[in-house]
């Protein structure tokens, strides 16, 4: 088996049973932000565009690029689909023209001829764009995982597909916070640090889990060429950012874990797998070319940013008209208000007046009254201000998902007082009928947490509030504070409180005080 890295996540994989393209990337992602890093304009496209089989893990368009599929993948590819909860990955593909689509099922083996595949999705609220997925791969002569941005909660299940000898996985960030935040720059340094150390926890969690005795970083970081973003690259000039880059990664991890190989996979890392040895050739870069990209990071990004503003400027160019106002806000409540009606665990979970300031319009998402109206002056905990093309091209394209838009590209601004609050993020994930009812389905199906386990001295629900993760796996306590390792959130275990966001609480008891209760209640012999 050979795997060729294709930037970011994606990947050319060639097996006994055939070919796989795997989240073929080139343009720039979120309205011009995100750069491929480093570039892979280089790589032989037409090659790769002929594959057997195209998967898209998901439809964020870091993973999902329709200029390269239009441009290089023919049409007749059969393209493996996750199985999603909703259509809109299905939709997208074929309004591109691709009808040779195989539904898969989850954690379902998939069989042509030496190929097996398997693709396991991922379908909660906060699972990329309300879906996730991670591919296994074994023709009988190698096996790996592709797990890209996944986050899976039973790796039991994802690893009964049989034990991986490569393991490619996300290990930086792709996420806004705290680089969009009004933050004092003290407070933000002191996220950012906070943030790259969750991101590593969890990268670290899952290579343990998963222990695969090669482990290949991908997925990350992006560059960013835009002016205005150019200072949050890596780490950030002023180490403020959360972008950590395969270097610092692998450095780290042959610290923390000398016992699995960690390898670099950029565009045109060539890994070949033959009975059981693995060898790593890098055919796009020299060895040296590497080396320096890494050393001289921000003078590499300088030249980037230097001769690809063509690009950006036909992005910005390629935005629709800007909307007047006042027929701004009646497309955002002609298209917002029923979605909010229908929310109801969004307008409790909110339960306040969200302020959007786009241009000359200053909107109030009143989620209570499930109203989007003229900002009145109230107190609100939550406030983005929004280029106004922006969301008049969103408004256009009818965007259902702003995080796979607008928050991703950066080129916003937010501010909140008190707690992160997940469900302001998760409604502008599911602008669309389809989406608010599945998400209020599986929030509402949350609400089985009956069962308990003991940690240490504590007898606490076994499912997350956040995710439903199995706690007796991914939960650790260190004195009166449990995490779940799955995405760092915290919760009080002496109130029950989430120390991560609003609302989410756990039920928890100290054990002595359980056997206390019991002695109370058993009536004595």
């Amino acid at each position: 088996m050979r795997i060729t890295g294709l930037g970011h996540a994606g990947m050319f994989i060639e097996t006994a049973g055939g070919t796989i393209l795997c989240d073929p990337v080139i343009k720039s992602s979120f309205y011009g932000s995100w750069f491929v890093f480093p570039d892979n304009r280089a790589l032989d496209w037409e090659r790769y565009g002929n594959a057997d089989f195209l998967y898209i893990s998901h439809r964020h368009r870091d993973h999902f690029d329709p200029w390269m599929l239009e441009k290089y993948v023919r049409k007749d590819i059969e393209v493996l689909l996750p199985d999603y909860p909703t259509d809109d990955l299905e939709q997208d593909l074929r309004r591109l023209g691709y009808d040779n689509i195989t539904y898969t099922r989850a954690g379902e083996v998939i069989e042509r001829g030496a190929l097996r595949l398997m693709i396991t999705p991922l379908r909660a609220p906060s699972d990329g764009p309300i879906g996730d997925s991670s591919l296994s791969v074994d023709d009988g002569t190698a096996s790996i995982l592709n797990q890209n941005d996944s986050h899976p909660l039973d790796l039991e299940k994802l690893l009964s597909f049989g034990k991986p000898e490569a393991y490619f996985t996300q290990f930086s960030g792709a996420i806004w916070w705290p680089m969009v935040y009004d933050l004092p720059q003290d407070a933000k340094v002191n996220f950012a640090a906070l943030k790259r150390e969750a991101q590593h926890k969890r990268a670290m969690f899952y290579i343990e889990k998963v222990d695969a005795p090669h482990v290949y970083p991908m997925a990350g970081p992006p560059m960013f060429l835009r002016d205005d973003l150019f200072r949050y690259n890596g780490l950030g000039e002023q180490n403020d950012s959360i972008f950590t880059d395969q270097a610092q990664f692998l450095a780290r991890m042959k610290q923390e874990a000398p016992q699995y190989d960690g390898h670099i996979f950029i565009p045109g890392t060539v890994v070949t797998i033959e009975h059981g040895q693995q060898t790593v050739e890098q055919t796009l870069y020299t060895e040296a070319e590497i080396e320096q990209i890494f050393a001289d990071k921000w003078g590499y990004l300088e030249q980037q940013r230097a001769t690809r503003q063509e690009e950006i400027r036909a992005e910005e160019a390629s935005r629709a008209p800007v909307l007047p106002p006042q027929e701004m806000l009646a497309e955002l409540k002609a298209w917002w208000e029923p979605l909010l009606r229908r929310g109801r665990i969004f307008r409790e979970g909110v339960g306040g007046p969200v302020r959007m300031t786009i241009g000359d319009l200053d909107v109030c998402i009143d989620f209570p009254k499930a109203k989007v109206r003229e900002y009145a002056g109230e107190e609100t905990n939550y406030w983005f201000t929004i280029p106004a093309d922006l969301v008049s091209t969103n408004i256009a394209e009818r965007e259902i998902d702003w995080s796979n838009s607008i928050f991703l590209s950066m080129q916003f601004q937010a501010g909140r007082v008190g707690k992160f609050n997940e469900f302001i993020y998760t409604f502008f994930k599911c602008l669309s009928r389809d989406r608010i009812e599945y998400v209020e389905n599986w929030y509402a199906e949350q609400s089985d947490v009956s069962e308990d386990i003991q940690l240490g001295d504590w007898t606490v629900q076994r499912r997350c509030p956040h995710l439903r993760a199995d706690l007796s796996k991914t939960g650790k306590i260190e004195g009166d504070v449990l995490t779940c390792s799955l995405h760092d959130w915290k919760w009080d275990l002496t109130t029950g409180k989430c120390l991560s966001t609003l609302g989410h609480p756990i039920r928890a008891s100290h054990v002595e005080e359980d056997d206390l209760h019991r002695a109370a209640v058993t009536p004595a012999a």
